[in-house]
């Protein structure tokens, strides 16, 4: 890491860099930021530097506070909406605790280790995802209806749109930081659009979905616009999700392509796609860690609410998707059921420790289903085998609570701070009297 090092100094030195900020993650996704000058960057790499983890939801126990934030050199970029003059860059960190190991509450440390399981099989693990999110005239105020920027539908070629511009700056902003966007277009909901990321090792995807983040609310704030990336932000308008391509390569080649088998599947994809099913009641509370997020799996607008597969099943949480018969290296699996607003390390963790245990455990997988699941009565879907994913967040963290797998993922510190963070988001969700209990039940009774 050492010419790394000292390839982030001297672009600081001849870029007129001013600030470095460093970049980190709690655990519930939310971005975390410092800022550092050059003269502090020797120290960055060699010692860390201090923060107090106290301040930081879930971070540090009680008794613990001083913290150590390590940046990783391969991440540095510059800050393209900070300009060139006086730039800013930036770098991903890993947290580490006064004795130099790494924090065990640190979401990316908890993706370095599933990773790093995974690898020990000689698998490697890469991710794609679609990243969706709403863009409105202004902020939420209560009692005021949010109003997006357009009325324009799914793929709608808005001319003079703002959505349109605003996609236009975002991308190059991002490509500006060497993160590489493979479609962008409007989405089904007015105002919502949706960014897809070129795939790359789930540690690097995670990192970028952390900055196409900032990026999209700092581009959003420039154009008098707000950028939302809540599961579901309005009642009768789709909700907004984060669907990603998943694949496993061993030794170079796609561990999922087997040519000649169905959907070009081999015998291990298989078994990850049935890990993935087995698993989703334990992991649907990280993966979808809101209460409003059960909103938008429930919210009957093509949201994946039942747990099967298929191939050209848009309401399947898991779809093989079709590839050219001359690109085995495409093969790969989609998973449905992410929200845009996940902790993307915790998410990719769980994602992968399922797939990885139906391999282990050489799992069967069922039956594919090519139905639209939503227009089955109950009873052909108890027939057919086929599940519902928890209602809620209370039902979702039961399941939760009792995973041994999601457990050993995530690891007795972020597990425990996890399940207490969101019971309490429960608790105070349950304790409210909304304005559709009222306008329901008030003149009634």
């Amino acid at each position: 890491m050492g010419h790394l090092h000292d390839d982030v100094i001297r672009t600081v030195s001849d870029r007129d860099v001013r600030f470095i900020r460093l970049w980190f993650s709690d655990i519930a996704g939310t971005l975390k930021s410092i800022a550092i000058s050059p003269s502090d960057l020797e120290e960055a790499f060699t010692e860390g530097i201090g923060i107090d983890g106290s301040t930081i939801e879930g971070l540090t126990r009680s008794f613990e506070s001083d913290m150590l934030l390590r940046p990783d050199p391969a991440t540095f970029e510059l800050l393209a909406w900070r300009g060139e003059t006086n730039a800013t860059g930036r770098m991903m960190c890993d947290v580490l605790s006064p004795d130099g190991e790494p924090a065990a509450a640190d979401p990316r440390r908890v993706l370095r280790e599933a990773l790093g399981r995974a690898e020990e099989k000689g698998l490697e693990f890469y991710t794609h995802p679609e990243i969706e999110f709403y863009l409105f005239e202004k902020p939420y105020r209560q009692g005021e209806p949010l109003v997006p920027i357009d009325n324009a539908g799914y793929f709608d070629h808005v001319h003079r749109g703002q959505g349109q511009d605003f996609r236009r700056a975002a991308i190059q902003h991002l490509e500006a930081m060497n993160i590489q966007v493979e479609f962008s277009h409007h989405e089904n909901g007015p105002g919502q659009n949706e960014i897809d990321l070129r795939y790359a090792d789930a540690l690097t995807t995670a990192d970028n979905i952390l900055t196409l983040r900032t990026v999209v609310k700092e581009v959003a704030l420039s154009m008098g616009q707000v950028a939302s990336f809540m599961p579901k932000p309005m009642i009768d308008q789709p909700g907004s999700g984060m669907h990603t391509h998943l694949s496993l390569f061993q030794g170079g080649k796609n561990a999922f392509h087997a040519p000649g088998a169905e959907y070009g599947l081999s015998k291990l994809g298989r078994q990850f796609i049935a890990g993935l099913l087995r698993h989703a009641p334990e992991y649907s509370a990280v993966t979808n860690q809101w209460v409003n997020s059960y909103k938008r799996i429930w919210g009957a607008q093509e949201a994946p609410s039942y747990i099967c597969w298929g191939h050209n099943n848009r309401s399947a949480l898991v779809r093989v998707p079709f590839h050219k018969p001359t690109k085995g290296t495409s093969s790969r699996v989609e998973f449905r059921g992410l929200d845009s607003s996940a902790n993307p390390y915790l998410a990719f963790s769980v994602l992968l420790a399922a797939g990885m245990a139906g391999i282990e455990g050489e799992y069967e997988l069922p039956e594919g289903s090519e139905d639209a699941v939503w227009d089955l009565t109950e009873r052909e879907r108890l027939a057919m085998g086929i599940e519902p994913l928890p209602t809620d967040l209370f039902r979702a963290l039961e399941t939760f609570e009792g995973s041994e797998l999601m457990a050993s993922t995530l690891g007795e510190q972020v597990f425990e701070f996890f399940l207490r963070d969101k019971r309490q988001e429960w608790q105070r969700y349950r304790e409210q009297v909304t304005d559709h209990e009222l306008r329901s039940t008030f003149s009634r009774v």
